[in-house]
């Protein structure tokens, strides 16, 4: 009997993250099988194409079966990645807002649980007979902080996940989470992009994607109109300001405890953050499966105390 391993599966609106992979949220039906397998997912007698574009907005993820689906590729990814035989069993470990956490908590576990059942599919042209065997979910943001005991050593600090869609704040005191001070708020990272596209148009008349906006806030080495970049710094730069001034309107005062900044629009704006020295204390945790990772983790820890 194969033993089943832990997957953590960070379920963002504009990636989706594991503890070895990232790929955006995007899904594309076929009718057809497509005419490459490159990122193919294969369920139900039905083909999509995994990581082309975003989903449109969803405050709810179980309307609908698309994250499932993407669910199932990242299974996929990972169970490939550790060279796991493609009939192992899984137990997934996600996360929700801790805003909503108990709101969401039964209807997510059950959407990706599916009563433990076997699930046949294939990606990538590889058959998997899999089945999700528990589902452990915990606070996002909260369990990426977990593995990295000095922050938490200081008496208050401020949690900042910068997602696609949302932002999520929280303080934390003496380790933990105050509830009084979380809050969700919709500055994430596709309205930082569509805000910079919008306005490159407009001086321009140049319609940027994502990929080359994304690409120079990472200060990487790319051909891109000089007036365009100084553009979406400029737009980054406010944009980092918009969000200090919406966490301190929120009652968290950046300036007189560590600010932590973490998630995928972390890592995109680790230049600008960090150069917001005198309206906060920033330490910018820019791994992208920090949440995924601390996923696994916890509930590592917790089989663990099970056992004991």
């Amino acid at each position: 009997m194969i033993e089943p391993i832990t997957i953590g599966v960070d379920h963002g609106y504009a990636a989706m993250k594991t503890a070895h992979c990232s790929f955006p949220s995007g899904l594309a039906e076929y009718e057809h099988e497509p005419y490459t397998q490159k990122n193919v997912l294969c369920y139900d007698g039905k083909y999509y194409v995994v990581g082309s574009g975003r989903q449109p907005l969803q405050k709810d993820k179980t309307v609908d079966e698309n994250y499932y689906l993407l669910t199932l590729a990242a299974i996929a990814k990972e169970i490939a990645y550790r060279n796991a035989p493609t009939t192992t069993p899984v137990i997934l470990a996600a996360g929700l807002p801790l805003t909503s956490f108990g709101r969401e908590k039964k209807a997510f576990r059950a959407y990706l649980l599916r009563e433990g059942k076997p699930v046949s599919f294939s990606y990538e042209g590889i058959s998997y007979e899999t089945s999700v065997q528990d589902v452990k979910l915990f606070p996002q943001g909260y369990a990426a902080i977990l593995q990295h005991s000095d922050l938490l050593n200081e008496p208050s600090v401020i949690l900042a996940d910068i997602g696609g869609w949302t932002v999520d704040i929280m303080r934390l005191d003496n380790r933990i989470p105050n509830a009084a001070s979380c809050r969700s708020l919709e500055l994430g990272m596709i309205r930082c992009l569509d805000e910079i596209g919008e306005q490159i148009r407009r001086t321009l008349g140049l319609s940027m994607t994502a990929a080359q906006m994304e690409s120079v806030l990472r200060g990487d080495a790319v051909h891109i109109n000089d007036d365009a970049r100084k553009i979406i710094d400029r737009q980054a730069d406010a944009y980092v300001h918009r969000l200090l001034s919406a966490i301190t309107e929120s009652g968290l005062d950046t300036r007189a405890m560590p600010a932590v900044f973490l998630g995928g629009g972390a890592a995109l704006l680790k230049r600008t953050v960090s150069a917001a020295d005198g309206l906060c204390r920033p330490v910018i945790l820019d791994d992208v499966s920090l949440n995924a990772k601390g996923y696994e983790r916890l509930t590592e820890r917790l089989s663990k105390n099970d056992e004991q």
